[in-house]
């Protein structure tokens, strides 16, 4: 079955035209050209604004033009991430799609149903001239998922809209009224390379197989973090062996859990069967460990060639040691809300390379105070080896208002449509939502979508009849959208 004959029919054919598209953030180019042609080809008001977010506005239908107007968004980028046996260029191809039973997904990448199914909900609905609707203005976000950029540089005056539905959860029995807010964390750190000494032999460690995940919304289901695992074995090899440091690559994305990592360690020679043995110990405690959570880790190693120079062992056991002890995972659950993890941080990248020690990491909370408290605690972890620490793209989380309007409408419909009630949470991902409500402080939001899962991984998939679901759901909101 092609992803073209899916139905709903014209929001599975504008996510297919729309993955045709590359789109990785901060090179939105060909993406937002699509969107205004998209628009203009319809015959719509289509505007671009100074930092590039499109927004298309379409009059109400018959009948719904006094209805008040709804602000529809989602964002363009796409996490780009794939498996590391996967040839894909995504600055030139194009996501190759499958249907699989009742879920699609992509072949070893990212699919990008995150947001793209919210962005081809919004473009059936513009396009369609059989939907019921009051007046919209879509609002296509750029660089979402390494900064929110496009969020953060909108112009508010641009709208008029009373009630926003963004399109970017991905639970379909979810109403979201709530979100986190997050840090960047980037260090850097020059080391004292050394030459090779003699009668050293080099091992290259490999870790794959992990599943990755949402560092937000998968914070708390217990996954490995390829960078932290990583460090764990180095540190365990060091308490019976001199380790020298020749290359660490950990993780990819700044929002996704790392799934692999590798390293390249130079020890004495007459040490090599003992550290061969500590990597299999190491391996075998963690498939213990992690058994239920991640069958398919795989972890590795094997003899290389060796380098000419690697990080004296000074530097090497400061950098074991900060990562080590850094912190990753959930930080403090809320007090308040149940089940919702209210501050955390992942440790998302680890580079080593030409001397240089280079990481990233992303904090986030809903909760303004702890989230500088993360952010304090991971500075500190770093300044203290010495690191050069930059914090930057910080951004607000959303406050719940439980007596939102637009929900009390939603958690009825849905009641009606369903015969059950919808889980009304606050979620730990960084919706735009928190800053769009600083540029739209009167605007009363809501945050709805299909099923989605593994996001900003390679196993990233989308249920079909979960989106069928949505679809019937959203429509029918959008019938329900009270007079101005």
């Amino acid at each position: 079955m092609s992803i073209r004959s899916l139905k709903p029919n014209g929001l599975w054919n504008h996510f297919a035209d729309l993955n045709a598209v590359p789109r990785p953030s901060k090179k939105e180019e060909r993406v937002i050209e699509f969107m205004m042609n998209f628009g203009k080809e319809l015959g719509l008001e289509t505007t671009k604004d100074s930092i590039g977010n499109v927004i298309i506005k379409k009059p109400g239908s018959l009948g719904m033009e006094d209805k008040k107007t709804v602000i529809l968004q989602s964002h363009l980028d796409m996490v780009h991430q794939k498996n590391g046996d996967t040839t894909f260029d995504f600055d030139s191809q194009g996501i190759s799609m499958r249907v699989k039973g009742d879920w699609v997904d992509a072949d070893g990448t990212t699919l990008g149903a995150d947001n793209g199914i919210g962005v081809a909900t919004i473009m059936a609905t513009l396009s369609a001239k059989d939907i019921a609707h009051p007046p919209l203005e879509a609002l296509f976000t750029i660089d979402e998922e390494t900064g929110m950029t496009g969020a953060k540089e909108m112009d508010g005056s641009l709208f008029s809209g009373e009630i926003l539905l963004n399109l970017d959860t991905e639970d379909d029995d979810e109403l979201s009224i709530g979100c986190a807010g997050g840090i960047d964390t980037n260090t850097s750190y020059t080391c004292e390379g050394i030459t090779t000494p003699n009668n050293y032999s080099f091992i290259q460690i490999d870790i794959k197989g992990l599943l990755g995940g949402h560092s937000g919304m998968d914070i708390d289901s217990g996954r490995g973090n390829a960078n932290k695992w990583m460090s764990r074995i180095l540190w365990n090899i060091s308490k019976k062996s001199t380790v020298l440091i020749g290359s660490f690559d950990g993780g990819g994305l700044r929002n996704a859990i790392p799934r692999e990592a590798k390293s390249i360690i130079a020890i004495p020679s007459v040490e090599l069967k003992n550290v061969q043995a500590e990597i299999e110990r190491q391996a075998k405690v963690l498939h213990s460990e992690y058994k239920s959570i991640e069958p398919n880790l795989l972890i590795t190693f094997a003899a290389v060639e060796s380098m000419p120079e690697v990080i004296s062992e000074k530097d090497s056991n400061k950098i074991v040691n900060t990562l080590c002890c850094v912190h990753n995972g959930v930080f403090r659950m809320s007090p308040d809300i149940a089940g919702l993890v209210e501050t955390s941080s992942s440790l998302a990248r680890v580079l080593i390379e030409n001397n240089e020690f280079i990481t990233q990491s992303l904090q986030r909370s809903s909760v303004e105070s702890t989230k500088d408290e993360i952010a304090m605690t991971i500075r500190c972890s770093f300044e203290s080896m010495g690191c050069n620490v930059i914090q930057t793209g910080d951004y607000p989380g959303w406050q719940p208002n439980p007596n939102s309007d637009i929900l009390t409408i939603m958690e009825q419909l849905y009641k009606d449509m369903f015969n059950e009630d919808p889980q009304v949470k606050a979620c730990h991902a960084g919706l735009e939502c928190g800053i769009l409500g600083t540029h739209l402080p009167n605007a009363d939001m809501i945050s709805f979508g299909p099923n989605i899962r593994a996001a900003h991984s390679p196993d990233e998939k989308v249920q079909i009849s979960s989106v069928q679901k949505f679809w019937n759901f959203y429509l029918e909101t959008l019938k329900k959208i009270p007079l101005k």
